[in-house]
């Protein structure tokens, strides 16, 4: 009986809090924000002109440049307390005609779907044609050793751990082949790299992605190849191990060009001088629109200050609409965004970023001392009637990285959708507006402008 009575306390004392949560009056403004959003929200919108009539934005691109003054006329337009731009030297790489690439045996030749790696070298004016020899990981190379490796193509096969229900974390796990492989081959004498494409499902889609040369060895030729790719490349490598790979790329690295980092403000009432920045970065890869990555990123985060502009809400504090340039390949826009912050003694009490993906929201990681985690975390019962219930220690952004290092007391945090699809369009050709679903990316600006709102109020 005893037991029964604890039983009915406790469960009347839950759902008790539950009800004062969806009652209270910060539930009832979140329910506002999601309102707006889901009646009139504008990221699809953004992001089909974004997608569209820009497309693909690279570092250093006339397209680039074209996003730089639509996301500033836009949130002009929007009417923005204050718009301006962060100016920043980028590289700028682009890719030539498409590439080509072939298996060869003294019997058949196989074409197979490949594209250079952002930051590459070309192959010359004619394909690059030498033998290939299969590793899984760098230490494979190594052990191979020179002997082993010199004069040969190098092809990076080892897949994206599947087991991991993060796959970010298996993105993670695959990645040093891609940036390290190449610089790793030529110094073992390879005259060449290819690496499987780092995606989770099969297809005929390769994906690009920055690689780091190392300054102090040759830079040698380095493509991605389509996972199909990959099999079959392996396949016949088992029954044939004498194969020649050959592929021809005009890639090349023309001298670095000005751009900028676009900002927007909603200046703060109470406490002007503590920022909250909410940011993606408005560079993509070539080969596609750039719409997950990070097209969805850029048009929820300018939606975050929509809804406020459209409620009537007037922060506590400066509310910051951040478009970074250069994620993709150097990272400038957001060291450019620490830079300035350290110089202008700025105070960020918190910096958000939504580079995952314009799919189903789910939370938020957050770098932080425990005290300010456990403060966010708190709120989960405001957040999760909207889906939002990874809320705790995780990856904030790359773009707002940087900011560790000259705001230490600011919280960094990543808007974290679900992400089972995201690595299908990642980097490739199919990362198209036609992929993003409306009302999974406008829950998105609602989740963020949400926590943004409780951010504003009561501060860390």
């Amino acid at each position: 009986m005893l037991l029964l009575r604890t039983f009915l306390i406790f469960s009347a004392f839950i759902i008790s809090r539950k009800c004062f949560a969806q009652t209270s009056p910060d539930s009832l403004y979140i329910r506002q924000i999601f309102d707006e959003a889901l009646t009139n929200g504008q990221s699809y919108k953004n992001l089909d002109y974004l997608s569209n009539k820009i497309g693909g934005r690279l570092s250093g691109s006339p397209e680039a440049e074209k996003a730089v003054q639509w996301s500033k006329q836009l949130m002009e337009s929007y009417k923005f307390d204050k718009v301006y731009l962060q100016e920043v030297m980028v590289p700028h790489w682009v890719r030539g005609a498409k590439e080509k690439a072939s298996i060869q045996s003294s019997k058949s030749k196989v074409e197979v779907p490949i594209c250079a790696l952002g930051g590459s070298v070309g192959t010359g004016k004619t394909a690059l044609t030498a033998p290939i020899i299969e590793v899984k990981t760098l230490d494979e190379l190594k052990a191979l050793g020179r002997s082993k490796v010199q004069g040969k193509i190098v092809f990076f096969n080892r897949p994206m751990d599947p087991r991991r229900v993060s796959t970010f974390e298996a993105y993670s796990g695959a990645g040093d082949q891609r940036r390290q492989g190449p610089s790793e081959a030529a110094k073992l004498g390879a005259v060449g790299v290819v690496v499987r494409s780092l995606n989770l499902f099969q297809d005929d889609l390769p994906h690009t992605g920055s690689l780091r040369y190392d300054e102090t060895v040759p830079k040698i030729p380095a493509a991605a190849i389509s996972t199909n790719g990959a099999d079959k490349l392996s396949q016949m490598l088992q029954a044939d191990p004498n194969l020649n790979f050959s592929y021809e790329m005009h890639c090349e690295t023309l001298p670095e060009v000005k751009s900028y980092n676009v900002i927007g403000e909603l200046r703060g009432s109470e406490k002007p001088n503590e920022i909250i920045a909410v940011g993606g970065h408005l560079d993509s890869w070539d080969l596609a629109d750039g719409a997950h990555d990070d097209g969805t990123g850029c048009t929820q985060s300018i939606e975050v200050l929509r809804i406020f502009k459209n409620l009537n809400y007037r922060p506590k504090r400066t509310i910051r609409a951040v478009m970074f340039m250069n994620e993709e390949n150097g990272v400038r826009g957001g060291r450019k965004y620490a830079e300035l912050a350290k110089a202008n003694q700025e105070k960020h009490v918190a910096a958000i970023e939504s580079d995952a993906g314009g799919f189903t929201p789910r939370g938020f990681g957050i770098v932080a001392e425990p005290s300010k985690i456990n403060a966010i975390s708190k709120w989960k019962p405001l957040l999760s009637p909207y889906g939002l219930h990874d809320i705790g220690l995780g990856h904030a952004g790359t773009d707002i990285e940087p900011l560790a290092e000259v705001d230490k007391n600011a919280a960094l945090i990543g808007f974290t959708p679900d992400s089972q699809r995201y690595f299908q369009y990642h980097h490739a050709s199919n990362d198209t507006f036609d992929k993003v679903n409306k009302r999974e990316l406008e829950l998105g600006g609602a989740s963020m402008a949400a926590l943004i709102y409780l951010l504003d109020k009561y501060g860390l």
